[in-house]
């Protein structure tokens, strides 16, 4: 018997090949097309299956645009999840890593990395330790203001602001034939130029904070019930809630190490997948996964594709998610967790 809230067959199947098929449609695009069958002749040809391509459209496609898109799918799903997470987490629907001042802390510590000169695991480390230190100082100041709605998303956006001024500090000291463009450029966030080595220092994170909530999706359920219902079904919340904000907060960090800070995902997925898949985390964090990482990925094959120079993902995220996020409030008449 299929469990209460759980996927389909049918939807699960759907959810696994959704991500499988943008992918492929970004591999095809570019400023440089690439016709369906030559990716797939030279997909073939790294199974060892097929002669594969010339070796000009294999540099394009492996070199470049296969870890653009492996980047995307990751940063699109953990992002999603985090949202996800968070808003269960606070049992507030505006509770993102965006509005938790979780995005504004990691971008702190990346650019006082950048500042300081570190290497990406360095900036990634910093990125980590702030963005800890962002949600801990929320989650702190909204219990002292009560457990309402609103606490979490008003701390939060105290702690972001306090962030964003520090991040104004550091842009203020930093030199500004190097470091500054630098930086400027990475807070509006790009994917561009990310090869396997990046792939390889920031996705272990990743994935892990989401294979770990995955595992634990069931019990993200008892998160928004009040204290004395959660602790009525013998679960350490404590621990529950401390595991739930690592995970989170260290998806949020190495998404932001790795490409800058990108907002609305965190929010507007996980409110889409809410509204077609119902508030069951056994359904809800399998759907996030897989429609942050379509999300993501169709926003960064716009950018890179809608005009002669890459167009920061950002912008594209606020662009398309703000108005679609209207529309979808007005069409559900109201928030729900």
């Amino acid at each position: 018997m299929r469990k209460a809230g759980a996927l389909r067959p049918r939807q699960v199947v759907l959810l696994a090949v959704l991500p499988l098929v943008f992918a492929f449609a970004a591999m095809c695009l570019g400023r440089m097309a690439i016709s369906p069958a030559d990716v797939f002749a030279s997909i073939l040809g790294k199974l060892g299956l097929g002669a594969g391509c010339d070796a000009q459209t294999e540099q394009i496609l492996w070199t470049m645009r296969f870890p653009r898109v492996l980047l995307a799918l990751l940063v699109g799903a953990g992002l999603s999840v985090a949202g996800c997470a968070f808003q269960s987490l606070f049992s507030n629907p505006l509770a993102t890593p965006d509005t938790l001042g979780v995005a504004s802390g990691a971008s702190f510590g990346a650019a006082l990395g950048i500042l300081a000169g570190f290497g990406l695991i360095g900036i990634q480390l910093t990125a980590l330790f702030f963005g800890t230190a962002a949600v801990a100082l929320t989650y702190l100041a909204g219990r002292g203001m009560g457990r309402d709605v609103s606490a979490f998303v008003l701390s939060g956006i105290m702690i972001g602001s306090l962030f964003s001024a520090l991040v104004s500090l550091v842009k203020f000291t930093a030199d500004t034939e190097s470091q500054l463009p630098a930086i400027t450029y990475w807070l509006m966030g790009s994917l561009n130029g990310k090869g396997y080595g990046s792939l390889a220092l920031g996705s272990p994170l990743i994935l892990a904070g989401i294979l770990v909530l995955c595992l634990i999706r069931w019990r993200l359920n008892i998160l928004p019930l009040p204290d004395d219902e959660a602790r009525a079904t013998g679960t350490n919340m404590t621990a529950l809630r401390g595991v739930t904000i690592l995970c989170a907060t260290a998806m949020t960090a190495s998404c932001v190490s790795m490409c800058g800070q990108v907002g609305w995902v965190g929010l507007l997925v996980p409110h889409i997948c809410r509204m077609r898949y119902g508030s069951n985390h056994l359904a809800l964090i399998p759907a996030c996964i897989s429609l942050g990482a379509c999300f993501m990925l169709a926003v960064d094959t716009a950018a890179r594709t809608a005009s002669a120079s890459e167009i920061p993902v950002s912008i594209l995220t606020a662009i398309v998610g703000a108005p679609f996020f209207i529309v979808l409030m007005r069409r559900s008449g109201g928030w729900k967790i």
